[in-house]
C-alpha cells in the first residue's frame, strides 16, 4: 500500500513511501485486541480501594441488648455488618490488576491495530518535521493544513521532540508519542493517525523482531 508524503503545509512533496504489507496489510486479530486493551486499561488501575470489616472499626464492644427476653434475635456488637455504621462484608481490599502477556501477543496486537487504520485509510504520512518554539497555535494549523482539525489524532515521531510535545499538551484531542512507545490502545482511540517518514522506520524495526 503507497502512501503520498506531505509536508506540514498539507502540501504533497512528489514522494510515497510503501507501508509494510507484514505490519499494515495483515488479517486483523480481534482478540488479540481485546487482551492488549483489557492489559493496558488494567495496568492503569491504581488498585487502592479499601473498606473496612467489621475487625477494623472502632465501636464499643459491649452488649447492645440482654441475651434472652426480648423477643428478637440475638443481637452481636455494633461493629455488625447489619446495622449502619458497621463493617462491610467482603469489601474490596488493595490489589494488583495488572496481568502478563507474551510478547508476541502483544505485537500481533499493535500490528492488527495499524492494519485497521490502514484499511480505514486513517493514516497520514509527513516529511520529518519540529517546530522553532513550543507553540500551540502552530500544532493547531499544522492539523488544519492536513484537514483533521477537530478528529482524535495521534502523532507518532522517531525520538521525542520537546517543542511539538509542548506545543500539542493542551489540546485534548491530540497525542505525540515516540514510534517506539507505540501501544495498541493509544492507535485505536484515535480518529487518524500521523506518521513522519523515520517514524515508519522505527515501527519496521520494532515489530519486525
Amino acid at each position: 500500500m503507497e502512501v503520498s508524503v506531505l509536508n506540514i503545509n498539507g502540501q504533497e512533496t512528489g514522494r510515497k513511501v510503501t507501508l509494510n504489507e507484514a505490519i499494515f496489510g495483515i488479517e486483523p486479530n480481534d482478540h488479540v485486541l481485546y487482551l492488549d486493551v483489557k492489559q493496558y486499561l488494567a495496568n492503569q488501575r491504581q488498585g487502592t480501594a479499601k473498606s473496612k470489616e467489621r475487625s477494623e472499626i472502632t465501636g464499643s464492644t459491649r452488649k447492645l441488648i440482654r441475651q434472652k427476653g426480648g423477643g428478637g434475635a440475638r443481637r452481636g456488637d455494633i461493629k455488625s455488618p447489619l446495622l449502619k455504621g458497621g463493617g462491610r462484608v467482603f469489601g474490596p481490599k488493595p490489589r494488583n490488576y495488572s496481568f502478563k502477556l507474551n510478547k508476541k501477543v502483544k505485537q500481533l496486537a499493535r500490528k492488527s491495530a495499524l492494519s485497521y487504520k490502514a484499511q480505514e485509510n486513517a493514516i497520514i504520512v509527513v516529511e520529518d518535521f519540529n517546530f522553532e518554539a513550543p507553540k500551540t497555535k502552530d500544532f493547531v494549523n499544522l492539523t488544519k493544513n492536513l484537514k483533521i482539525e477537530g478528529s482524535k489524532l495521534l502523532l507518532l515521531l522517531p525520538e521525542v521532540e520537546k517543542n511539538v510535545y509542548l506545543s500539542a499538551r493542551n489540546l485534548q484531542r491530540a497525542e505525540v508519542m515516540t514510534a517506539s512507545a507505540l501501544n495498541t490502545y493509544k492507535v485505536l482511540n484515535a480518529d487518524v493517525l500521523v506518521v513522519t517518514e523515520k517514524s515508519l522506520e522505527s515501527i519496521d524495526g520494532v515489530l519486525n523482531k
